[in-house]
């Protein structure tokens, strides 16, 4: 955030100022006004002009931008970024060459930095939370769709077989696709067990069958 003090004739004078220079729209900037001046007598004697302090409010949206961007300049990695707010969820798209190493191993890296973005998004305490998503090349889907089918699969081998089964290690995102698409079945119950990062996704056969 940036703050400024400008004068002017009026308050407003000054405020249209302090928009030019910082190039930003009224509802982008919170206004302190310091003094409101004074006309003075016959517009003449004892003149005084307004002055006001302008902050730009907190900017998510750049934020996220610029710190990814920087991210992909010291990883020395092109992309363009896609940024859409729905609601209080900000969605972020990454598209370009180099995408795998974004990704990294089983979406580890696409992970880390998402969990960076929402650090800095979220730093104001007194606003809103948001939600982040980062994703590039439909990782996210992809991911859920083989997850899901990973459920299934071990959820017919612990009804063939009788046997507990335990997952590798996820994350908290990809043990609640697991926990979801296993949820209600009629053969198995899902758990999980383990500490973070190394928790678990855990299927068994219902004990009352």
């Amino acid at each position: 955030m940036k703050s400024i003090e400008v004068e002017g004739k009026t308050v407003q004078e000054a405020l249209n100022k302090a928009l030019i220079e910082l190039d930003k729209d009224r509802s982008m900037v919170d206004v302190e006004v310091l003094d409101s001046g004074s006309k003075g007598l016959f517009n003449v004697i004892g003149v005084k002009p307004a002055k006001i302090r302008v902050s730009t409010k907190y900017d998510y949206i750049e934020e996220a931008q610029v710190f990814i961007r920087n991210i992909l300049n010291c990883m020395e990695i092109e992309a363009d970024i896609n940024i859409k707010e729905e609601e209080d969820t900000i969605k972020i798209n990454l598209s370009g060459d180099k995408m795998g190493v974004i990704i990294g191993y089983r979406g580890e890296t696409l992970d880390s930095i998402q969990y960076l973005v929402s650090l800095v998004v979220n730093k104001i305490h007194e606003l809103p939370h948001k939600k982040v998503i980062l994703d590039t090349e439909n990782y996210r889907s992809k991911r859920e769709e083989t997850l899901k089918g990973v459920a299934i699969k071990t959820a017919n081998k612990v009804r063939k077989t009788s046997k507990v089964f335990k997952l590798e290690p996820m994350n908290p995102y990809e043990r609640r696709i697991i926990h979801s698409t296993l949820q209600g079945h009629a053969f198995v119950n899902t758990y999980s067990e383990g500490e973070e990062p190394f928790r678990r996704v855990v299927v068994e056969l219902k004990k009352d069958l």
